[in-house]
C-alpha cells in the first residue's frame, strides 16, 4: 500500500520548488515591470493573488496569513493603478514557460502530459474554506499545456496553502506566529521569516508573549513544545492534503515526484541566486 502521508510531504516540497523560483525570477519581474509598475514593485504580490485580487486588499490578506496586510495594500494598488489582473497573469505565465524550458527542459514534455490529470485532481478538491485556490482554479486555463500544467500544479499547492492556514487557524496561531515557529523549526537566522513578511520589533515581541504564555516559546525562543505543535500543524497539513494526491493517483503521482524532484534543487537555486538562500522556505528542506 502507498504512504501517503510521505507521498503528500515529498509532493508539497516537489511543488514549491517547481512553483517557488518565478515569483523572483528577473525575467518575470521585468516583464510585470513593462506593464507600468514601476520597478516591479509588488510584482510577488500582485501575480501570486491576481485571481483574487478583484476581491480587495483585505480579502488578499487574509489568504496569504502571514504577509503585513499594508504590504499587501500597496502591491495591489500599483498594480490596479498600472494595469489590468489578466495582463499580470499573462506576464507571469509568458515567463514561466520560457524558464521552464530554459531551466529545466528534460522535464516538460512530460509535465505538459500531466497537466490533465494534475487538472482532474485540483477540481476534484473540496472548495470550502480555500478562497485562493478557489480563485485559482477558476481562473482562465492557457493554451500551452506546459503553463497549463504548472498551473495546475500550482492550484493544488495554494489549496494546501489555504489548508496550511485553516489548521494554523485552529491552533489560534497568528501569522506572525506562524512566522517565528516555521522560523524555529527550519532553523533559519533569527526571526527572519517573520521580519521578511513585514513583521516588526512590537508585532514580534507582542506574538512572542503570547506563545510564552502558552508554554510555547521561554525567553524570546521557541521551545521543545513550539516545535512539536509546528511538527504536528506539517504533519495535520501533509495528512489532509493527501486527498490531492489519492486523486491524481498513485502511480502519476510518483512519476509526478521522479519527473520533479530530480531537478528541484536546480530550481531552488534559482531563488537563491535571484533572492537569496533564505527565501521561499517552503521549498527548504530543515537545517541542521
Amino acid at each position: 500500500m502507498a504512504d501517503w502521508q510521505s507521498l503528500s510531504a515529498r509532493a508539497s516540497l516537489a511543488s514549491h520548488r517547481l512553483i517557488g523560483w518565478i515569483y523572483w525570477d528577473p525575467s518575470a519581474i521585468a516583464r510585470y515591470a513593462d506593464l507600468g509598475v514601476e520597478g516591479g514593485t509588488g510584482y510577488y504580490i500582485a501575480s501570486r493573488c491576481a485571481p483574487l485580487a478583484p476581491a480587495g486588499h483585505q480579502a488578499v490578506a487574509a489568504a496569504c496569513g502571514s504577509i503585513h496586510p499594508g504590504f499587501v495594500q500597496v502591491c495591489l494598488e500599483l498594480a490596479a493603478a498600472a494595469t489590468t489582473w489578466d495582463a499580470v497573469t499573462d506576464a507571469r505565465n509568458a515567463a514561466v514557460g520560457e524558464g521552464l524550458r530554459e531551466f529545466v527542459p528534460e522535464i516538460c514534455d512530460d509535465l505538459a502530459a500531466l497537466g490533465p490529470g494534475l487538472w482532474a485532481a485540483a477540481d476534484s478538491l473540496p472548495l470550502a474554506g480555500r478562497v485562493l485556490f478557489a480563485a485559482h482554479r477558476q481562473w482562465p486555463r492557457p493554451d500551452d499545456p506546459l503553463v497549463s500544467a504548472w498551473l495546475a500544479v500550482n492550484c493544488i499547492r495554494e489549496w494546501r496553502g489555504d489548508t496550511h492556514w485553516a489548521v494554523l487557524a485552529a491552533e489560534d496561531i497568528s501569522g506572525t506566529q506562524a512566522g517565528i515557529l516555521h522560523n524555529a523549526f527550519l532553523n533559519y537566522p533569527d526571526e527572519w521569516i517573520p521580519r521578511s513578511r513585514g513583521a516588526d520589533d512590537g508585532a514580534i515581541a507582542a506574538a512572542f508573549a503570547d506563545l510564552e504564555s502558552r508554554g510555547l516559546a521561554r525567553d524570546g525562543s521557541v521551545n521543545d513544545a513550539g516545535l512539536a505543535l509546528r511538527q504536528e500543524v506539517e504533519d495535520r497539513t501533509d495528512q489532509l492534503c493527501q486527498r490531492a494526491w489519492r486523486s491524481l493517483g498513485e502511480s502519476r503521482t510518483v512519476e509526478f515526484l521522479d519527473l520533479v524532484e530530480p531537478v528541484g534543487e536546480r530550481l531552488l537555486g534559482r531563488v537563491d541566486q535571484t533572492a537569496g538562500p533564505e527565501w521561499m522556505p517552503a521549498a527548504r528542506e530543515r537545517r541542521p
